[in-house]
């Protein structure tokens, strides 16, 4: 074990050249990031998620019910023994064939059946209380620290010269407010890792995942080599956008749908001008040209830049889907409501239909024979509902 820790904790990798662990010691005069330090980031993370809870029931859920936001989940699906079993057993997602096969079996119309399987679906989803609860939470925190950031940068030298991030490198003391803004950015991260599992379930499950393993990433790096100074550039400038996304998340759960445009469309301005403009312009041009001429590259240094540009990846991926979801908003919009956040469920779905806008079921409906192939599979003229 002590073999393996010396391979992982090699200066060589992490430090810059001519620079060791030695040399970033804590003395009474200088305190140094340090790489336990970090350790207190897993006991927070635990008291961060048992705090999210004790919010979201006794602070986040009046506010919602106070908004007249309903508790009720989506429509429950009518008991049906047979669906029940090919839904639990086989596919929640059954193809036209068995559509047809279930049609012969049960003497269903497809599109009831088509029906059926989605109010399944949905049953499984959380309320909408569920989800403003969740983003009223992100929201606060977004917004606490989004705060935090802001008064704590405005007094830093980097943040009106970011090549101060690089002298005197790696030999820059490390306060307090800049250790409490690191552990408690790291805290929330990593329980947003693991409650991601237990939270609404969205499709890009995934790479919200890696969003967040190259978050913890960043963070545990810039820490651990003290690029610190930076780090805290990367963490305020990304919770600026994170705020007006959760408070546009919550403005459409409460059906307050004009403002869910108005901040819908300040989210999508800072998004894009931030992290597709002052990110690649200001960061990271300062972690990969500034730093190469002050302090030149070493191990750890190209994969701290790596992290960053696979988040500046992510940032164009997500910033297309912003600009697709807003044009077909604005699209729909000539014929009725705009409604941004509506549109997007079939980018970021928090639910397959919001449970306002299911369908009520009818009940089965018989096939009815005629003279010529004897069934006609649908007995109403309107299209099938949208499957997202």
């Amino acid at each position: 074990m002590a073999g393996i820790l010396a391979w992982f904790w090699n200066e060589r990798f992490w430090l810059p050249h001519n620079v060791t662990w030695a040399d970033l010691k804590n003395t009474d005069e200088s305190t140094f990031p340090q790489a336990e330090d970090l350790y207190l980031a897993c006991p927070l993370a635990f008291c961060m998620f048992m705090i999210r809870l004790v919010f979201e029931r006794f602070i986040a859920r009046p506010c919602a019910l106070g908004l007249k936001i309903q508790a009720n989940g989506p429509q429950k699906a009518q008991p049906n023994a047979i669906l029940e079993k090919v839904f639990t057993a086989i596919t929640k997602h059954p193809d036209e064939k068995r559509l047809e096969g279930l049609s012969k079996q049960l003497d269903w119309d497809v599109r009831t059946i088509q029906r059926w399987f989605r109010h399944r679906r949905n049953q499984e989803k959380p309320s909408t209380l569920a989800r403003f609860c969740e983003s009223m939470w992100r929201f606060t925190f977004y917004l606490y620290i989004f705060t935090y950031g802001v008064r704590f940068l405005k007094k830093s030298p980097w943040l009106w010269n970011t090549r101060e991030c690089w002298y005197n490198y790696p030999y820059q003391p490390l306060t307090v407010d800049l250790h409490y803004y690191y552990i408690l950015e790291l805290s929330f991260y990593l329980s947003l890792l693991f409650s991601q599992f237990t939270d609404i379930r969205r499709k890009d499950f995934l790479l919200m995942f890696l969003h967040h393993v190259a978050t913890i990433s960043l963070i545990t790096f810039s820490y651990v080599n003290n690029m610190a100074r930076v780090g805290t550039l990367v963490m305020c400038l990304h919770d600026a956008a994170d705020v007006l996304l959760e408070a546009a998340k919550m403005a459409n759960y409460a059906k307050c749908q004009r403002l869910c445009s108005v901040l819908f469309v300040m989210f999508a301005l800072v998004f894009i001008s931030s992290r597709l403009g002052v990110f690649p312009v200001w960061i990271l041009n300062s972690t990969v040209f500034e730093s190469w001429e002050i302090v030149g590259p070493y191990p750890s240094w190209w994969v701290f830049n790596v992290l960053l540009v696979l988040l500046q990846a992510l940032h164009t991926f997500w910033a297309y889907l912003i600009v697709r979801i807003a044009c077909r908003a604005i699209s729909r919009g000539k014929a009725g409501k705009w409604n941004p956040l509506r549109v997007s469920k079939d980018d970021r779905s928090d639910i397959e239909s919001s449970s306002d806008e299911d369908e009520v079921l009818p009940p089965p409906q018989k096939h009815h024979t005629n003279g010529t192939n004897g069934t006609n599979g649908y007995l109403s003229s309107s299209p099938c509902p949208d499957e997202h």
